[in-house]
């Protein structure tokens, strides 16, 4: 994190000498390496309240925050990859750093409340079964 903002600081200072090198050479990469790492750090994050997918559904189940967790962990590195494509498409930047991130945010919860319906089903139908 430190090194992404010193980046976009010195970007921003050169910007104010006479040096202008576009945010859309800077943004893409640092954000890419933050998405990336974002990832690897969802994917290992044991059940707590402050990283992690963290909605009620993977609050309440140690099995819904690990499947969910480790969902999101690899759509977050695959958005950190995607991020990186702005680079090469520099009108679209934008588009390659949000649309994946929104996507795997969106998908993450949808899956978490999925995931935390199939164990209450589960859990009914081991109480019938009894």
């Amino acid at each position: 994190m430190l090194l992404f903002l010193l980046a976009v600081h010195v970007q921003v200072l050169l910007w104010n000498i006479g040096i202008e090198i576009s945010p859309n050479s800077v943004l893409p990469v640092g954000i890419g390496m933050l998405f990336y790492y974002i990832g690897i750090l969802t994917e290992n994050a044991e059940q707590n309240w402050f990283v992690g997918v963290r909605t009620p559904w993977t609050l309440s189940s140690e099995k819904v925050w690990k499947r969910t967790n480790r969902l999101a962990g690899k759509l977050f590195r695959i958005a950190g990859i995607a991020a990186f494509f702005g680079l090469f498409f520099p009108e679209l930047a934008v588009y390659f750093i949000l649309g994946p991130a929104l996507l795997a945010a969106f998908v993450t919860v949808v899956y978490s409340y999925l995931e935390y319906r199939k164990e209450l089903q589960n859990k009914e139908l081991e109480a019938a079964c009894e």
